[in-house]
This record gives C-alpha cells, sequence and structure tokens, in this order.
C-alpha cells in the first residue's frame, strides 16, 4: 500500500516539525521578510524546511521536492512524484504567538495528491488523508457540515474576497471568518466547522495541496475559481485560487464569482 506507506512518512514528518517549531514559539524568533512582498519567514520555518528535507528525500530519493522555503527548479519536473512542502503555513500567526498555524505536508503523483497531512502542535491537530483513505481529525473520521436554507454559510476567507467587484451581484451576505492557515482553512471545512473556504488570489500549490485532498477526501467539492480540479506540480508551482464546499455551496459560489483568476 504505497499511499499508506507514504502517509506514515508525513505523518512523522510533521510530528518531527511540531517538534521543532515549539522550540521556537512564543522565543522571539529571528524573522526576515521575503523579496518582492512574499511574506515573512522565521528561522523556524528554515530548520524545518531543512529537516524535512534531509529526511523526507532520504526515505524517497526518486520523489521531487517542492517547497515554499526551499529554492525552486524544473528538477521536480521529471519526477512522478514529489513532495510539496509549507513547512509553517501561517508564519504571520506563528510570529504572533497564535496556536493555528500548521505545518502541510503532501506527496503528489503525476499531478494528483495521494497523500496529506496537516498539522498544528499546538493544537494536537493532526488531519490526514489518501486516495484510498477518507479524511480523518486525529484517527476520527470527519466530514464536511450541511447549511441550512435559513442560516447564512459561515466562509473563512479574508476581507479582500468580498469586495463587490469580485462577484457578479455583489458580494453575498456570507458570515465571513478568517484563519491565516490556508491548510487549516481547508481542514476546518473538512472537519465541517466552517461551511466554505475562499480564496481570490493566486495561490501557491504547497499552501493547499495537502488541505486539498483531505478536503475533497471529507466529501467537499474543491476546485480553482474555473471550477476546475486542482493539478499539481505545475511548472510555475500557482493555481487560480481556490473554492472549498460541500457541492450544493460549491456551485453557489462558483456560479456567483466574478471573472475568474488568470495565474500569471
Amino acid at each position: 500500500m504505497p499511499d499508506h506507506d507514504d502517509l506514515m512518512l508525513l505523518v512523522g514528518a510533521a510530528h518531527a516539525s511540531g517538534d521543532i517549531a515549539r522550540k521556537f514559539w512564543q522565543q522571539s524568533p529571528e524573522v526576515w521578510d521575503k523579496d518582492a512582498g512574499a511574506g515573512p519567514v522565521t528561522e523556524a520555518d528554515i530548520a524545518i524546511d531543512r529537516m524535512l528535507h534531509s529526511d523526507l528525500r532520504t526515505a524517497r530519493p526518486d520523489y521531487g521536492w517542492l517547497s515554499e522555503e526551499s529554492e525552486d527548479n524544473d528538477i521536480r519536473q521529471s519526477h512522478d512524484h514529489v513532495f510539496i512542502i509549507d513547512p509553517i503555513d501561517g508564519t504571520r500567526a506563528f510570529i504572533e504567538g497564535s496556536k493555528t498555524f500548521a505545518h502541510s505536508l503532501a506527496i503528489a503523483h503525476k499531478g494528483h495528491v495521494t497523500a496529506a497531512v496537516v498539522f498544528l502542535p499546538m493544537l494536537d491537530r493532526l488531519y490526514v488523508a489518501t486516495t484510498t483513505m477518507a479524511a480523518s481529525l486525529n484517527g476520527r473520521p470527519i466530514g464536511v457540515s450541511t447549511t441550512k436554507p435559513d442560516q447564512s454559510p459561515t466562509v473563512l476567507a479574508t476581507k479582500h474576497n468580498f469586495e463587490a467587484n469580485h462577484w457578479k451581484t455583489g458580494a453575498p451576505s456570507f458570515d465571513r471568518h478568517f484563519r491565516s492557515s490556508l491548510a487549516y482553512r481547508l481542514c476546518l471545512v473538512a472537519e465541517g466547522r466552517f461551511d466554505a473556504m475562499l480564496t481570490l488570489r493566486p495561490t501557491w500549490e504547497w499552501d493547499v495541496a495537502a488541505g486539498a485532498l483531505i478536503a475533497q477526501r471529507a466529501g467537499a467539492t474543491v476546485t480553482d475559481t474555473h471550477g476546475t480540479n486542482p493539478r499539481f506540480n505545475n511548472p510555475t508551482p500557482l493555481l487560480g485560487g481556490m473554492i472549498a464546499a460541500a457541492p450544493a455551496l460549491h456551485k453557489t459560489i462558483h456560479t456567483t464569482l466574478a471573472t475568474p483568476i488568470i495565474v500569471p
């Protein structure tokens, strides 16, 4: 069962990532700003990335590598399998001392994620899924919510997503919430704690690869803003945003959006 073996590898790596993160969390880690306004990175991100690259590539030397904190190159395109890693998803939350940062680890095979782990070490929340195993949280099966006609859907998104120009007839009256980590947002939809997540900006693969499979295996429809199922390990690892929700709500969101995102 190669998917199961890959999942167990990712689970171990996620726990090792959490061990490193705990040493830096709320300890004023060194912080740098990335070039081109790409956001902050901390010494914890770098330490975790180095550990994961060493341990995972040693275990699977024939797998390619894509990580937010590693220099990218086209070598990964020659591999059928590729690790897609965000050492700390929600770095701003980590810097602020929030517990809602996550480690996002996925393996994709020919463009499709086959094993996924999202781990929040400070909350002890381990979300996992494979293409042959349903999504679970700490070993318990999870599933998406069913919205009621008399209730406004709860949607995880930034304020930017609800600017009127993004919608055909103005912003819908959803109940908006926010979490810094895109991976965690997808898992919260998978768990049924929120009805949908939405991001209307070009989205890096490492932010959503693991969470997308977990949400799908929990019963969500997960697409880009064109309504297309996401494919991973693209030459430029960007997707055209992401919508994740139970099928009926996903259709509502997708059909009321204005022009879909064009990835540069």
